[in-house]
C-alpha cells in the first residue's frame, strides 16, 4: 500500500470495506507509523475509523482530543452519526455516515485534527452558536 500523507486528503483515505482491506490498511499504518484512518461501507451507510495506536510516537494533545470529542458530540446531536460512535481517547469510530463523500470529508478532517490541524474539522463540523 502506498504511504499515506499526513494529514491524508479525502480522496486518499483508504476504503477498508471487508476484512482483508481493513487488515491491509491497518498493517500499512502500523508499518508507516502513522495514525490509521479509513472509511468502510456497511450496507448503505459508511463508517469512519481512526486509531492513534499505530503511531505511538505521536501523542494526541488534550486540546485535540477535546475538539474531536466536541465535533463527535455535535454530529451525534444532529443525528448525522449514531450515538454509539466513539470519540477516543486513541480510537475513533463514526457510525452511519450517509454517503462515501461525507465519510471521506469527516475522515480527512479527523485525520488532520489528530495531527494538530483543527481547521478542517471546524469546517466539516461547524460549532453551533
Amino acid at each position: 500500500m502506498e504511504p499515506l500523507p499526513t494529514p491524508c486528503p479525502a480522496d486518499r483515505i483508504p476504503d477498508a470495506t471487508g476484512l482483508a482491506a481493513f487488515e491491509a490498511a491497518c498493517k500499512a499504518a502500523k508499518e508507516q507509523r502513522v495514525v490509521f484512518i479509513a472509511v468502510e461501507r456497511q450496507g448503505p451507510l459508511w463508517t469512519v475509523k481512526a486509531d492513534a495506536l499505530t503511531a505511538p510516537q505521536h501523542p494526541i494533545t488534550a486540546t485535540v482530543h477535546d475538539a474531536v470529542r466536541e465535533a463527535v458530540a455535535l454530529l451525534v446531536r444532529s443525528r448525522e452519526i449514531r450515538p454509539d460512535s466513539s470519540a477516543g481517547p486513541v480510537d475513533f469510530v463514526l457510525h452511519d455516515v450517509d454517503s462515501e463523500g461525507r465519510a471521506r470529508e469527516l475522515a480527512a478532517a479527523l485525520h488532520a485534527a489528530l495531527y494538530g490541524d483543527l481547521e478542517p474539522l471546524v469546517r466539516a463540523v461547524p460549532p453551533t452558536a
